[in-house]
């Protein structure tokens, strides 16, 4: 739990970090240098957490580092759903639900069997 709480803030920070200037006033009129330079540091905080979180769930032996990924590009979607229908104002259409639905069960494949093992046969 301490991985997927830690891969949440992380992305919090990043999908700031990498839209967040799409809308905030206070950067209106900056250079792009400027831009660039204020997501890298709030990009420093993604790091912060995103470093942790990978290094505790697969150090921990709870996860494998594929298992890691997939994760954190569905908690990545799901972060930027809630950011893009707060800060942008955009609908969720269905073929993004979709979408992220896959993603979904990717993740399901890629973490409801143990390393090593085979999915259940059958009936």
């Amino acid at each position: 739990m301490r991985t997927i709480l830690l891969l949440v803030c992380s992305n919090i920070f990043m999908t700031v970090a990498w839209y967040g200037h799409l809308k905030f006033k206070w950067l209106e009129g900056k250079s792009l240098l400027t831009i660039i330079l204020v997501s890298w540091a709030i990009a420093f905080f993604e790091y912060c957490l995103m470093v942790p979180a990978n290094r505790g769930g697969y150090l921990s032996g709870q996860f494998t580092g594929y298992q890691l990924k997939i994760l954190q590009e569905c908690i990545t979607l799901a972060v930027f759903v809630v950011f893009a229908w707060l800060v942008l104002n955009e609908k969720l259409r269905w073929n993004y639900a979709v979408s992220f639905g896959l993603i979904v069960l990717a993740v399901f494949f890629a973490t409801a069997f143990k390393p090593g093992s085979t999915p259940p046969a059958g009936h």
